[in-house]
């Protein structure tokens, strides 16, 4: 990304087959592959073996990383994880004998023989234990790590942990958003503190539209972002709620809910602990779905307003099995410091993006082109 007019792709490593790969993170010179088992409708073949857990990698030399060990669950796998660098790696895993993802923390100061650590989890996940099963529980990840302090989008609700002692992770606090909003293990995908200020960003995922025979967009309870006020961490409180976003003028439809495939909030800019990525200012960015990628101003926490976005055209010809309509579903997003936006789409591929607009402020760290 040297130029991000013209990214050159210097490496590919394919995942292990049948297998989601889904996300990767990286500090300094180690990157963390999540593995994950996944089902039919996304193109698994549950007759087949896969893999499950996470890969440790040198990439001192990027062009050429080494693999260095593979930790595995147990169970389902891994599937959005958080390392921040450092001693520990923060995991949602799919552990045996429990319901839906939890905590792990995993000690990877050799990387080539990681040590589970320690592990948190909500009340009726511990099936084994003989606690009660509570539906819809479900550790999403990444953990979002700041000092002693983990923030967390755990099913129905943003979780405040106290790590400091990592083998017993303590809760400092908990809102849970639904109801009114969507409840279930999306119900809070992500949680983003912004730097100081006594604040967090947290939003669910959207659903339905993936298949034909399965529930249509906006079909369930009303998809969330909005701003938590955490001057209280053991009272976190609602602040304010992002609006929803709007078809542009002349769109073939009135509602993004009537364009076909998932519409909802789905992922933010939350690797900051990287140098290289924009820490969190004034400004949020959240993919969509259909809606592509929104911009929104948070200068005023209590009324954010949407400053900018962008929706990739329809694509030509199919890449993946979903969502049964061919239409653009914007997943992922990454702003580095020189203002360059990354978005991945999934029938697309990347864009490299800069935004234009003349009123938001600029970010907080590095300096934004315009």
């Amino acid at each position: 990304m040297t130029d991000p007019a013209n990214p050159k792709v210097v490496k590919f490593i394919p995942g292990p087959d049948n297998t989601w790969t889904i996300q990767m993170e990286l500090h300094d010179n180690i990157m963390i592959t999540a593995l994950q088992r996944f089902t039919a409708p996304w193109g698994a073949n549950p007759n087949q073996p896969s893999e499950e857990g996470i890969l440790i990698w040198d990439i001192s030399d990027p062009a050429n990383p080494k693999q260095l060990s593979q930790w595995k669950t147990g169970g389902t796998g891994t599937h959005r994880n958080g390392y921040p660098g450092g001693k520990y790696a923060y995991l949602a895993a799919g552990m045996p004998g429990f319901e839906g993802q939890i905590l792990v923390i995993l000690d990877i100061s050799d990387p080539a023989h990681p040590q589970e650590a320690g592990r948190w989890w909500m009340p009726g996940q511990n099936k084994e234990a003989g606690e009660i099963p509570t539906p819809g529980i479900s550790f999403h990840g990444p953990a979002i790590v700041e000092g002693n302090t983990a923030y967390l989008g755990y099913g129905p609700a943003v979780v405040i942990l106290d790590i400091s002692d990592v083998s017993h992770p303590k809760l400092i606090g908990r809102l849970d958003t639904g109801p009114p909003f969507k409840t279930g293990g999306t119900a809070v995908h992500d949680v983003l503190p912004i730097p100081g200020k006594p604040l967090l960003f947290a939003h669910s995922e959207g659903g339905g539209g993936d298949t034909p025979d399965g529930p249509p967009p906006c079909s369930g309870p009303l998809d969330f972002a909005g701003m938590i006020d955490i001057q209280d961490p053991t009272k976190p409180r609602l602040l304010s709620v992002f609006p929803l976003p709007v078809p542009p003028k002349g769109a073939p439809y009135t509602d993004f809910c009537d364009k076909g495939g998932r519409f909802g909030p789905h992922n933010t800019n939350l690797e900051y602990h990287l140098l290289d990525v924009e820490k969190p200012g004034d400004r949020v960015y959240l993919t969509y779905f259909n809606a592509g990628l929104r911009i929104f101003d948070i200068h005023n926490p209590r009324m954010p307003k949407e400053v900018g976005w962008f929706i990739p055209p329809t694509p030509p010809q199919r890449i993946g099995p979903l969502p049964a309509k061919l239409v653009t579903q914007t997943e992922d997003v990454l702003v580095d410091r020189r203002g360059n936006i990354y978005i991945t789409d999934k029938q697309w591929g990347l864009f490299v993006l800069r935004y234009t607009g003349k009123t938001s402020p600029a970010p907080s760290a590095g300096k934004a082109g315009q």
